[in-house]
């Protein structure tokens, strides 16, 4: 799954960057979401996947705070890149005429710097959430589920969601 992960959201990034009829506001943010799974699911997997081959639970306290501090960062990232990209839509259907006023290049790379500098709420609500809940209710195999969830399976499907469904995509590919 990590590898299915990696190299999709690499291909995503891949024809995007070599497809000069992809060089558009919503591809553009596609890419910096590839960009960004690739870095969310890098932050974890490989410590699990070496921990499961060593049989191994140990962390250092340094290994944990570094771990944690990208695992927050990268959310943060995925979660205001969606909220963009959801934006950019709303832009797009509801103002066609002035999209291109309103989603200019500067505007753009604004938008792209903020999602590189702030830490949106959402997505790392639902993480605390699902550990101060896992604590509580004391059932570690319903927070691993969970943890899974996001933090492998919807990094893996965003290539295929936003993408290879994506006629521009397929062509470019």
């Amino acid at each position: 799954m990590y590898l299915i992960t990696a190299f999709g959201n690499l291909l995503i990034i891949l024809a995007i960057n070599s497809d000069s009829h992809l060089h558009t506001t919503m591809y553009f943010f596609l890419a910096n979401l590839s960009f960004v799974d690739i870095c969310f699911t890098s932050t974890t997997i490989p410590k699990m996947l070496w921990n499961i081959q060593t049989q191994s639970k140990v962390i250092t306290f340094a290994g944990c705070i570094t771990q944690m501090y990208f695992f927050v960062l990268f959310t943060g990232l995925d979660m205001f890149l969606l909220t963009v990209m959801a934006y950019d839509r709303f832009v797009a259907i509801c103002h066609p005429l002035h999209y291109t006023v309103i989603m200019n290049p500067g505007l753009c790379g604004l938008l792209a710097l903020v999602s590189w500098i702030l830490i949106v709420s959402l997505f790392y609500c639902t993480v605390l959430g699902v550990y101060f809940s896992s604590a509580a209710t004391q059932s570690s195999h319903a927070g691993a589920v969970a943890s899974v969830m996001y933090t492998v399976v919807t990094p893996m499907l965003n290539p295929f969601i936003y993408s290879l469904r994506n006629r521009d995509i397929k062509e470019a590919l």
